[in-house]
């Protein structure tokens, strides 16, 4: 910090000593318009300036203590690259106040309100737009978002314990596109994140047993044969909406604003809502010594409507996630089981 305020110094000394000598001749040369709101303007003008070029030379010596702390140059190199930068800036401040000068002396001397800057000698005069480009503010931004983790269903008053289905086994997965909305214009501690995603829900039941659908009624009953796998599954389609917090690095160049996450905290919390696409079992066993395997699509008097909680936690682009079905698995006059999962979550910027 110490070295970036002394070369922030430096900048703005060597800016000084060259205003004041610009100065000396420009009053040998011209008189002061008296028009009060152009010298305002060009004042501000100067100001912007001096500003911008101390926020690019502040952003170069980050840049370069950072490539000194990771050794990729040494000290000295990073002494004299400092010093370059320090003095490119001061005369960038020096030519752009120059000519922000030679336009407010064609003004006066014209009476004119155009946009005309006089450069160089001998008369000669080119007509530059000296109106400051937009910067580019994307507020919005991308990315695709993979989660995966462990998965399970209990009912009111049941434990994990108590489960019918396995802890291990039983996972879920989710594949989604989710854009960002910064929702405030000069800050980032708040966002809005919302997509569009596939979640993949599957359950292990215990005891050898599947889910079996007689009528209105779905329950586990145990199978006749020993099972290798059986496992139940839901896919839905849904649509994440989540408030985000946390701090974000703010990097301002002349032409572009960007806030950064990365290796920031981060605190999602929302819901979900959307459908219920499909559902289906997964069954391996063998019978008279013949290996079988069995995919099973049926309704299993499951709810078409999906809606939930969900939350997350984490550091960068990685996060701990977790989601709770507001929803029951299926409809009455079934249990009434709540499916929910934790696991990790990937922002893939």
């Amino acid at each position: 910090m110490k070295t970036l305020t002394f070369y922030v110094a430096l900048l703005v000394f060597s800016f000084a000593h060259q205003q004041v000598s610009a100065q000396e001749v420009a009053s040998a040369e011209t008189e002061i318009s008296s028009d009060e709101k152009a010298r305002e303007f060009f004042e501000k003008q100067k100001a912007e300036i001096i500003e911008k070029e101390k926020t690019k030379l502040k952003y170069q010596i980050e840049r370069i203590n950072g490539q000194l702390e990771r050794s990729e140059i040494t000290k000295e190199e990073a002494e004299k690259q400092k010093k370059e930068y320090a003095e490119k800036h001061a005369k960038n401040i020096e030519n752009k106040i120059a000519i922000l000068e030679n336009e407010m002396e064609l003004r006066d001397r014209n009476d004119s309100s155009g946009n005309y800057i006089a450069i160089g000698g001998k008369g000669k005069v080119l007509d530059i737009n000296i109106n400051t480009k937009k910067k580019y503010d994307k507020r919005t931004t991308s990315d695709l978002v993979v989660a995966a983790g462990f998965n399970n269903a209990l009912e009111e008053g049941q434990s994990l314990n108590d489960s019918d289905f396995k802890l291990g086994g039983s996972r879920f997965f989710e594949l989604g596109w989710a854009w960002k909305t910064r929702v405030f214009k000069e800050t980032n501690w708040l966002r809005i994140r919302y997509g569009l995603s596939f979640q993949f829900n599957g359950l292990k039941p215990t005891d050898n047993r599947i889910f079996v659908e007689d009528g209105d009624e779905t329950y586990l009953q145990e199978f006749a044969l020993d099972l290798d796998k059986s496992k139940f599954r839901m896919d839905n389609l849904v649509v994440p909406v989540h408030f985000e917090i946390g701090p974000s690095t703010k990097t301002e160049t002349e032409d572009r604003l960007h806030f950064s996450t990365y290796k920031m905290l981060k605190i999602g919390f929302g819901g979900y809502a959307g459908f219920n696409i499909g559902e289906r079992q997964k069954l391996k066993y063998k019978d008279d010594g013949d290996k079988v395997k069995e995919k099973l699509k049926n309704n299993y008097n499951t709810n078409d409507l999906v809606y939930g909680l969900s939350a997350y936690l984490g550091w960068g682009g990685a996060t701990l996630y977790g989601k709770y079905d507001l929803n029951p698995i299926f409809q009455d006059p079934n249990k009434e089981l709540h499916n929910f999962s934790l696991g990790l979550r990937f922002d893939v910027d």
